[in-house]
């Protein structure tokens, strides 16, 4: 019994990785996306999303527990796991991910409150689909628990991805600028973790050709010592691999420190900017009046 709470631990502890590189994502996306409103009510609308990743994770959960062993929804989420992770790792090598925050800024420009809150709304669901799959696709091939069952789960492993979501919305509300500001750092992060999201999507295809009503692979290859091995050894050499190549860019740091605190809402840029140029301006007068 003592083996199996280790390997939910190890899980757990995976899940808040990568739900903090996630969650750093969603922080800073809810920043750009609300950084035309005026301070009042960009603070209200960062809020707002805050609310919204909650609503949205919880709910997804809840859906998800119940289908979770739906073969079909598995294909799904594996194909679409699988999807992002690829997407995410094209686009560092060929697209910009400053031109798609650029893009994101300016459709949100222009925008009353209200359509900027629906479209922070529209993020938040996408990342908790995201969140949540990801969670679910690590947690439903651990050791079933004598806890009973929550709906098509254990209720070990519900647990495991509760605790996960939950993670994931603290990381939001409070971790987002040390995140942000370690993707800065090595920004080849990013794709790390997007390579692990594209192999959990792989292990979710292989508990759906697993699956008794698909049958292409052995019912219990998912839980063998073989494929357990591969899958965490593999994830564990994407995220060692992955930390020591992404080495360190120290260019630009200030300009991330200030969408970090956007992100967070500790610090207001523009308030920020203002202390900077009195800083400068009494500098200067204290310069004259000395020469």
């Amino acid at each position: 019994m003592d083996s199996i709470w280790l390997e939910y631990a190890w899980t757990l502890l995976i899940l808040i990785g990568l739900e903090g590189i996630l969650s750093a994502d969603n922080a800073l996306v809810l920043a750009v996306i609300a950084k035309h409103l005026p301070e009042d009510q960009k603070k209200r609308a960062i809020n707002y999303g805050i609310f919204g990743a909650f609503l949205f994770r919880f709910a997804a959960l809840f859906a998800i527990s119940f289908i979770a062993n739906v073969w079909q929804v598995q294909a799904i989420g594996a194909a679409y796991l699988i999807y992002l992770g690829l997407k995410h790792v094209i686009q560092d090598h060929f697209g910009s991910s400053k031109g798609d925050k650029d893009e994101l800024e300016e459709e949100a420009a222009g925008k009353g409150f209200w359509p900027t809150v629906a479209k922070i709304g529209l993020a938040d669901l996408a990342f908790a689909i995201d969140s949540i799959l990801a969670a679910v696709a690590l947690a439903i091939v651990l050791p079933e628990t004598n806890l009973g069952h929550f709906g098509g789960m254990d209720t070990g492993q519900f647990l495991i991805v509760v605790l996960a979501g939950i993670a994931g919305l603290i990381l939001i509300k409070f971790a987002a600028t040390w995140f942000v500001q370690l993707l800065d750092k090595r920004p080849a992060l990013e794709t790390v973790a997007y390579l692990i999201v594209a192999w959990v999507g792989v292990k979710l295809a292989v508990i759906t050709l697993s699956h008794e009503k698909v049958g292409i692979l052995d019912t219990h290859f998912p839980h063998s010592t073989g494929w357990t091995i591969t899958f965490w050894g593999v994830l564990l050499a994407i995220a060692v691999i992955g930390w020591f190549a992404s080495g360190k860019n120290i260019q630009n740091e200030e300009v991330t420190e200030e969408i970090a605190k956007e992100a967070s809402q500790e610090v207001p840029v523009e308030a920020s900017e203002q202390v900077s140029q009195e800083v400068t301006e009494d500098a200067s007068e204290k310069g004259s009046s000395s020469n």
